[in-house]
């Protein structure tokens, strides 16, 4: 199981110290933490004793090179935020939609899918003033959950409100926040620098075509989508510039990516055609299970029809024969659509129950005929749909093989295959 995700924002407070607690007992409890910390919080704990409790570089620069798109990043990387401690500054600021530095632009990106959570520390005076209670219910009103502070002797001196929360508390909403998380793939998708992106744009396809014999009755197939539609996601979730055309009955997801839709051969050929005529695509992933062969007619009763020229063909039928036409191969067509003409192909053949030469000649044949640079093989009897495994091969067309247990594996195999090798 891979670790959650924890972005752990700092702000500056004498606090700070205790919010190491935190860190170190987060760590502790197999939490991967990024520590993101405002130039005031450096000034109260350095970036050798972060970097020694987390094992990685402290982020606190917003314009560091290569690094101009951790605001987006980092949000997308991260399961869970907790602020700790906040200061009066960054809640007003936050409150207000100001972002001036990394930590304010960094909830100015996060779009509150995952939980968001505030510990503030500050004087009583402070925490009490008009103006930081009502940008505190403007957190709260926007969805960050707050954790209120304790009552206490201040670093000031004084007694009253805003001490930072107990580090086993925080430690605890932060953990149960993880536990709140929905159900979803575990992913390991590395943290990659924004240069990686800047020559990447990919286009996805998902799920099955369905080939009309009248308004009500398709011939179509298995395919779900979410093969398709979890990579496209992924790769989004990583900052790629993604498009997903997916059919119509694809299973659900894809939010916040940009999606078109198909239903028939033909409407997925002519989308792919505009798309990748118009755009200058890099990359597709090609996923979508593709009807080899249309319905030309229909023969009901000694009567030839063509598809959709009736409503319904009556059940009441003895016989009906159905006529198909071949369609042609679009993994074959895509660098022939694509104004980019350096296009790289990732295809997937699905076999069935086949044995080990009937596996290697399809994914040999597929390789011909699509010029594909690499080719994801799966065969139907090591796919268990109830509990929704796979286990795939990536296979370049050096000849090169990796065994992939499960679909996030098999994500990051592509993952690693769009970044250039001068990034890496």
């Amino acid at each position: 199981m891979s670790k959650s995700k924890i972005l752990f924002m700092m702000t500056g407070s004498i606090a700070c110290y205790k919010a190491c607690q935190v860190i170190s007992r987060l760590v502790q409890s197999n939490c991967d933490v990024q520590v993101v910390a405002s130039a005031s919080a450096l000034q109260f704990v350095g970036n050798a004793t972060l970097e020694g409790l987390i094992g990685k570089p402290v982020v606190s620069d917003l314009y560091a090179p290569g690094n101009v798109m951790d605001h987006i990043h980092l949000m997308r990387w991260a399961d869970v935020v907790l602020v700790a401690p906040a200061t009066a500054n960054f809640i007003n600021k936050a409150a207000q939609g100001t972002a001036d530095d990394l930590v304010h632009t960094l909830f100015l990106a996060h779009d509150f899918k995952k939980p968001f959570l505030v510990a503030p520390a500050m004087n009583s005076h402070m925490y009490l003033h008009p103006v930081t209670q009502r940008s505190l219910k403007a957190l709260k009103d926007m969805g960050v959950q707050i954790l209120d502070t304790a009552a206490g002797i201040l670093a000031c001196g004084e007694e009253g409100w805003g001490r930072l929360l107990d580090p086993d508390l925080i430690l605890k909403y932060t953990l149960d926040a993880i536990q709140s998380l929905p159900e979803k793939y575990e992913t390991t998708f590395p943290i990659v620098p924004v240069k990686a992106f800047e020559r990447i744009k990919v286009l996805v396809t998902a799920g099955g075509t369905q080939e009309p014999i009248d308004t009500v009755r398709t011939i179509t197939n298995l395919s779900s989508g979410r093969t398709g539609i979890f990579i496209a996601e992924a790769l989004r979730d990583l900052g790629f510039d993604v498009t997903l055309v997916k059919s119509h009955s694809a299973a659900k997801g894809s939010s916040g990516l940009k999606s078109e839709s198909f239903v028939t051969f033909k409407s997925l050929d002519e989308k792919l055609h505009a798309l990748l005529s118009q755009q200058e695509f890099t990359h597709v992933i090609h996923t979508a299970a593709v009807s080899d062969f249309s319905v030309e007619s229909i023969e009901v009763g000694g009567k030839s029809l063509k598809p959709f020229e009736v409503k319904k063909i009556s059940s009441d039928s003895d016989t009906m024969n159905i006529r198909l036409r071949r369609n042609h191969k679009i993994v074959d067509k895509l660098r022939e659509y694509s104004k980019n003409k350096d296009l790289q192909v990732i295809a997937f053949k699905l076999t069935s129950h086949a044995s080990e030469d009937e596996r290697k000649t399809a994914v040999a044949k597929l390789f011909a005929g699509s010029k594909a640079d690499y080719v994801v093989h799966n065969d139907l009897s090591e796919i268990d749909i109830v509990k929704r495994t796979h286990r795939f091969t990536f296979i370049g067309k050096d000849g090169s093989q990796d065994r992939c247990e499960t679909l996030e594996q098999l994500t990051e195999e592509i993952i690693q295959s769009l970044i250039p090798k001068d990034i890496l």
